[in-house]
């Protein structure tokens, strides 16, 4: 009698030498899945294999064949699943001997099968396993010899390509802004900006069109020079109790942290939010596609809006106010050249911090009009819980600084993990999970 299943034999990896050999059994009649899930036929431990995805690829029987074949599926794995080193694209049936890898460097199996459709013709040659690996290991391509011939969709969207073209514009940029302190200051906040918001981009894993982050960032700046930052300095600073202390002025921890709350917390973070609650109200009037790449339909969404609302605010404050300041009040005491590099000096971290402070902020508050909108009855509970929690995470920052410095670490870990706590968070609540790139940073899936 004829065997005529087929099997998966993982191959031991490197290092593991005198492990023995896994072989897992193919159905004829319905589907084994691998992955890290406890739920799949094949299931890989996964403290060994990170960067296999929950259900990474099923193997499937073929049921319009006369004789017992199988296909494979790339379940939109995270990092794909490559065919003899070829990434597969949706499904590809299976021959003996077909290589199967989890990802690039993952873990591999090997498709067997002893009936094979020409193997069991007769007269048909079989093939030397030993001369064709040979053959297999001595060719050389043209893509072997020129890498970026073959590399092309892979190459825009996983080797980071768009951020390095960026840097290099920016590093080019700033040899030509040598001697132009304004310049050079301009451009190294905007690149490090930049980067702090990609990273949070990436951690989102939501495509957003650029324009519309952009467009939430200038809005924040737009509001800081109008005449409406007035308006709310009086109700923040004036008729509320949110007045910052002046020069001088002795002030306990806790009376300091209530002016912060009100002065700065309340105050900063409705005027960061109001680009987020525009877009939110602009998608509600228009259609699709518009409506679902300009508005605000799920805490993902908010967040993004958010933080690139807090890189507006962050750009603006710190190059309109704390480095010509800082400049200006060394430059009297010890020369140009000593305040200028003192305002780099601040720049740098300021600039770099938000990722812990402005952004943290705005986009865990964003996380919250985000999810008012998924769930609309609890709106205003919502949006009352997030308002009010963010403006106490600014306060405590602010007031922080005043007291001791290893305060103000702990202050910004907090808020840093509030907004990842977020992020992961609004990607499991996500209608459009399936659609998430974050997995390229994590291998959750």
């Amino acid at each position: 009698m004829t065997n005529k299943m087929g099997f998966l034999r993982q191959v031991v990896a490197k290092g593991a030498a005198g492990t023995p050999a896994s072989k897992y059994q193919l159905s004829e009649d319905m589907e084994v899945a691998i992955g890290r899930d406890r739920s799949c036929q094949i299931a890989l431990e996964s403290l060994a294999h990170g960067t296999v995805s929950r259900r990474h690829a099923a193997v499937r029987p073929l049921t319009n064949s006369s004789f017992p074949k199988w296909e494979i599926c790339d379940l939109n794995s995270a990092n794909g699943t490559y065919i003899n080193g070829q990434k597969l694209q949706g499904c590809q049936t299976l021959e003996t001997g077909d290589r199967i890898c989890l990802g690039i460097d993952g873990p591999e199996f090997i498709f067997e099968s002893p009936l094979n459709p020409h193997q069991n013709q007769p007269g048909f040659p079989t093939a030397n396993p030993r001369f064709s690996k040979a053959v297999e290991k001595d060719a050389l391509t043209l893509t072997q010899l020129f890498p970026i011939a073959s590399t092309g969709k892979q190459l825009r969207q996983k080797a980071y390509l768009y951020p390095g073209i960026a840097t290099v514009i920016f590093v080019v940029s700033m040899f030509l802004a040598v001697g132009n302190s304004a310049a050079f200051n301009l451009l190294l906040a905007a690149y490090l900006s930049g980067a702090a918001y990609y990273f949070i981009y990436q951690l989102c894993g939501k495509h957003k069109p650029w324009w519309i982050l952009f467009f939430a960032a200038l809005t924040t700046a737009l509001i800081l020079l109008s005449p409406l930052l007035i308006g709310f300095i009086v109700v923040f600073r004036e008729i509320l109790p949110g007045r910052l202390p002046a020069e001088g002025e002795q002030i306990s921890f806790l009376p300091f942290l209530i002016r912060m709350f009100f002065g700065a917390g309340l105050m900063e973070e409705l005027l960061k939010a109001l680009p987020v609650l525009g877009a939110m109200l602009l998608g509600n009037c228009l259609r699709n596609p518009w409506r679902d790449r300009v508005g605000v339909w799920e805490p993902l969404d908010g967040i993004l809006l958010g933080s690139a609302s807090a890189v507006g605010f962050t750009l603006l404050e710190t190059l309109g106010q704390y480095v010509p300041n800082i400049i200006q009040n060394v430059t009297l005491q010890a020369g140009a050249d000593a305040g200028e590099l003192v305002g780099l000096q601040l720049l740098i971290p300021r600039i770099l911090g938000s990722a812990a402070g402005h952004m943290a902020y705005s986009g865990y508050l964003g996380y919250f009009i985000g999810l008012s909108a998924l769930k609309p009855k609890k709106r205003w509970q919502i949006l009352g819980v997030g308002y009010f929690s963010a403006s106490a995470l600014h306060a405590l920052w602010n007031a922080s600084g005043t007291a001791s410095v290893l305060l103000l670490a702990v202050v910004g870990v907090l808020s840093y993990a509030f907004l990842v706590a977020a992020i992961l968070k609004a990607r499991a609540l996500s209608p459009n999970r399936d659609q998430n790139f974050a997995t390229r940073i994590s291998s959750e899936k």
